[in-house]
């Protein structure tokens, strides 16, 4: 049995794996297990909570600083949906047939039943496209996302 899945970061911040790690998976048949998918707890909704998460801070403050914007426009998408950010963002990534689990990291039985009731939230066409225009992928599969 050769490999049968690849492990690598991949949320909605961060989305290189889509130049070259997802299109090798969908042409070997390998399975993606995403890690980081809350982005260290910036896409856990409540921007303030984010900048003080359980790993020090320092992590959470780098990633979030950049992206800042973005995360703020994702959380009123949420809000006005009605939904949970961290369900949101484990829902995205579920859409993804090549994806076979998220890596999560719940520290109470609360946020592990939030996070398993992600797999009940199915993500319409309308809703992935206004999450790719507040978080736009790379551009597509390389070398076409580089050159052009």
């Amino acid at each position: 049995m050769g490999l049968v899945s690849e492990q690598t970061r991949y949320n909605l911040i961060c989305r290189t794996p889509e130049l070259e790690v997802i299109p090798a998976c969908e042409q070997y048949g390998v399975g993606l297990i995403p890690w980081g998918p809350l982005m260290g707890g910036a896409l856990a909704g409540g921007a303030a909570r984010a900048r003080s998460n359980r790993r020090g801070d320092e992590n959470a403050q780098r990633d979030l600083k950049p992206n800042l914007p973005k995360v703020l426009a994702y959380e009123a998408f949420c809000k006005k949906k009605k939904w949970d950010p961290a369900k949101v963002a484990l829902a995205w990534l579920l859409s993804n047939p090549v994806v076979t689990a998220p890596i999560i990291g719940p520290r109470t039985v609360a946020q592990l039943d939030s996070c398993v009731s992600a797999l009940k939230l199915k993500l319409s066409a309308a809703d992935l496209k206004k999450l790719d225009e507040i978080f736009p992928g790379p551009g597509g599969p390389a070398p076409e996302a580089y050159a052009w």
